[in-house]
C-alpha cells in the first residue's frame, strides 16, 4: 500500500474502523540479544533526532506505534523521568522508531519526519498525549491535522507531509525488519544494548538494565 496525496487521507477513515487491531505486548522474545550493529542499521530507515551523548554507555532503541495505548502510556508516563535521569545526563542514548500497524500510525511518523530533528521528538510526544482523541475520532483526517495544525503546520504543509512515499515504504521495511530480524512480538518493544526489553517498561525498569553498564 503506498501513501500519495490523492489517498493518504482517505486512507486514515478506514484505518479507523479496520486498522487499529494488530500486535499487542508479548513477552516470548524478553531477554533475548541481537546484533548491535544490525540494530544501528535498520532497513530503509535512518535514525534522525537521536537523543544523549554518543559516548553513553547504554543505547535504547524503542519500536512504537503511535496508536498503541501502551506506547502513549511509557511515553507519557515514564520517558519523562528517563529522559532526564539518563539522556540528559549522559548515561543512555535514545533512537525512537516507527513501528506502523496502520495508516494511522504512518500519518503520525510522516508528520515528525517533516518537522524534522528539532521536532521529531515533540510532534510524537504530542500525538501521544492526545492519543484518546484523534484515534477514537470518525473524522482521522481532520483530528490528526488538528494537531499538526497546533505544532505549527499548515493544512498544505501537513498534506505535503504525506506524499513520501519512499518514507512510507521505508517504514514498512523498519517493520518487516523488527518481525522477521529482530523478534518483535508486540509494541512497544525496546532493546537495550541489543538486548530485547518487550512491553511497557518503567523507570525501574530500564534503569536495572542501564545503571550496571555505568561502572
Amino acid at each position: 500500500m503506498k501513501i500519495n496525496r490523492r489517498n493518504a487521507l482517505a486512507l486514515t477513515a478506514a484505518a479507523t474502523a479496520t486498522g487499529l487491531s494488530g500486535l499487542t505486548p508479548a513477552f516470548g522474545a524478553e531477554g533475548d540479544m541481537h546484533s548491535v550493529e544490525e540494530l544501528m542499521n535498520p532497513d530503509g530507515w535512518a535514525d534522525i533526532a537521536i537523543l544523549g551523548a554518543e559516548d553513553a554507555k547504554a543505547t535504547l532503541i524503542e519500536y512504537s506505534s503511535p496508536t498503541c495505548p501502551f506506547c502513549a502510556a511509557f511515553h507519557i508516563q515514564t520517558y519523562p523521568a528517563f529522559k532526564e535521569q539518563y539522556i540528559e545526563t549522559g548515561k543512555s542514548r535514545f533512537i525512537l522508531r516507527p513501528f506502523i500497524r496502520n495508516v494511522l500510525d504512518a500519518v503520525v511518523f510522516m508528520v515528525a519526519v517533516a518537522a524534522g530533528e528539532e521536532g521529531y521528538h515533540e510532534v510524537i510526544g504530542a500525538y501521544f498525549e492526545s492519543q484518546q482523541v484523534w484515534s477514537r475520532s470518525d473524522k482521522p483526517r481532520d483530528a490528526l491535522m488538528a494537531v499538526a495544525l497546533q505544532l505549527g503546520f499548515t493544512e498544505e504543509s501537513f498534506e505535503a507531509a504525506l506524499t513520501n512515499q519512499e518514507l512510507f515504504a521505508g517504514m514498512e521495511a523498519v517493520r518487516d525488519q523488527a518481525l522477521n530480524q529482530f523478534d518483535l512480538t508486540g509494541t512497544p518493544t525496546f532493546y537495550m544494548n541489543g538486548k530485547q526489553l518487550s512491553g511497557n517498561k518503567s523507570l525501574q525498569d530500564l534503569a536495572a538494565e542501564i545503571d550496571p553498564l555505568q561502572g
